[in-house]
């Protein structure tokens, strides 16, 4: 009874040691990151279609296309990328398991029986006095148990736990990620539809512009020179419809990988490319540390880094882990289980490296570099987000701009065009003028076409700059990650 009193008292005692130890190393701080209060390009512009993502609805719920959100739910399910950040986010969790375990005893069972023996007058029978065969059972269970008086365990386990609060940010930017290139390619693809329609009605036009050449040159009121011009200017557009068919099945196949099928089993109907342009509001930087999944992924990745500090710190001090065992061994099994079999043995052991080499010592160095590195990692990525948004905010107000220009150009080009062809077949202009407005006229709408598909492409783009309506509060620092925007990616395991 004493013993087990005893026993008891030791490990209350390693369990209060335990709990009342404080973990050696720096406790986490956020970075600061670069100040800046505005962005500088959203100064004195108001977007022609401004618009907010409605609550609870997803980000590309704001063009109301309906072909456009079936595939991005596609992307959701099927994207093979994806799905790899989703399963490499499970193995960081679990991982995450495996340090935690750490941190309690750890109990063994075990049992078996020994067949020996010797020949009379050996060796080891002159030791051992046996000198006929015999069998000895055992079964018992042995315990230890690591008391993380430093905090090592408890600073590995804070480093496992932000790594997979990262691996959890990774899936959610790897998912914004192909949701607005998928929007990109869209929008990119009813542009090519745009521009084909442009030049099939380029085709017809220019067949009767070719008509009215060759009718003045049966009339004998010009010569076969115009004739060539404008064949040459039909057999030149109908050259750019192959190119920019080549592109639009390009744009199709790559939407198609990025819902996770093969490009022959994805054939998209043709449709009308977005008249309005719908521009999200960018707010202010510092919502933006928040809103982004890379910049949390990487913020994760400098708490992460500043356990290793602590784990590294904790390898100056001695470990002391408890022990013990308590078996039970007998030559008879039916008697095995009784107290005057028993062997019990409890005790702690005390460690401490008193020279390695100065391995300690860098591997602290090693570990202060690399929260450095993480620190440094974090601020760019930061940058390079502030960079982002300021770029598409840009790119949206002068394309703004240049588009109501263009679709000016494209009326002008128009008017030209009929004036030009009228004073044609009245024998008052030649044909090289007629070949000039038509060129004029096309070039002007299929840079109109260009200009608003940027502008889509852009639109998305900032979507995907300030986050997609993502916000680091997913993040269970807990280790559980967002598993609101796993459960419908890929079922857990």
């Amino acid at each position: 009874m004493m013993r087990t009193h005893s026993l008891t008292g030791m490990l209350c005692v390693g369990l209060a040691v335990g709990l009342a130890s404080c973990a050696v190393g720096p406790n986490y701080r956020r970075p600061a990151a670069p100040p800046t209060a505005v962005f500088k390009e959203s100064r004195g512009w108001v977007p022609a279609q401004p618009v907010r993502i409605a609550p609870g609805e997803p980000w590309w719920s704001v063009y109301a296309d309906p072909v456009l959100t079936g595939l991005e739910q596609r992307v959701e399910v099927s994207n093979e990328n994806l799905k790899a950040a989703v399963a490499a986010y499970y193995a960081a969790r679990e991982a995450a398991g495996v340090t935690r375990g750490a941190l309690f005893p750890s109990l063994d069972l075990s049992g078996g029986g020994t067949r020996s023996g010797g020949q009379a007058g050996s060796s080891s029978s002159k030791f051992t006095g046996l000198t006929s065969a015999h069998t000895v059972y055992e079964a018992g269970g042995t315990a230890s148990w690591d008391i993380d008086i430093w905090g090592k365990l408890r600073r590995e386990l804070q480093s496992a736990n932000a790594r997979a609060a990262a691996s959890a940010a990774d899936v959610a930017a790897a998912q914004l990620s192909a949701q607005a290139t998928l929007a990109e390619d869209y929008f990119q693809l009813r542009a090519a539809e745009e521009e084909l329609r442009l030049l099939k009605t380029s085709v017809k036009d220019y067949q009767v512009s070719l008509r009215i050449a060759q009718n003045r040159v049966n009339a004998g009121v010009t010569t076969l020179a115009d004739v060539y011009s404008a064949r040459t200017q039909l057999e030149s557009t109908e050259s750019q419809e192959n190119t920019v068919e080549l592109t639009r099945a390009k744009l199709e196949h790559a939407i198609a990988v990025l819902i996770g099928v093969p490009p022959s089993q994805l054939t998209l109907a043709e449709g009308q490319l977005a008249a309005a342009v719908p521009v999200a509001p960018a707010g202010v930087p510092s919502r933006l540390l928040l809103r982004r999944p890379d910049i949390a992924a990487a913020e994760r990745a400098v708490a992460s880094a500043n356990a290793q500090i602590g784990v590294a710190e904790a390898a100056w001090f001695p470990d002391l882990t408890l022990s013990g065992s308590y078996s039970y061994a007998s030559s008879t099994l039916a008697t095995l289980i009784r107290t005057s079999n028993a062997v019990w043995s409890f005790g702690p052991q005390l460690a401490e490296n008193l020279f390695n080499g100065g391995a300690t010592v860098a591997q602290t160095r090693e570990a202060r570099a690399l929260y450095d590195e993480s620190v440094a990692t974090y601020r760019e990525t930061v940058l390079s987000a502030f960079q982002q948004v300021e770029d598409d905010l840009a790119t949206l107000r002068y394309l703004q701009t240049e588009y109501a220009q263009e679709s000016q150009a494209v009326r002008d080009a128009e008017r030209s065009e009929t004036l030009t062809l009228n004073q044609y077949k009245a024998g008052v202009a030649d044909y090289a003028s007629v070949l000039t407005a038509q060129t004029a006229r096309l070039n002007a709408e299929i840079n109109a076409v260009s200009i608003q598909s940027q502008r889509l492409v852009a639109s998305a783009d900032l979507i995907d700059a300030i986050g997609g309506g993502w916000s680091s509060s997913r993040l269970d620092q807990r280790n559980d990650g967002v598993r609101e925007s796993l459960s419908s990616t890929v079922d857990a395991p």
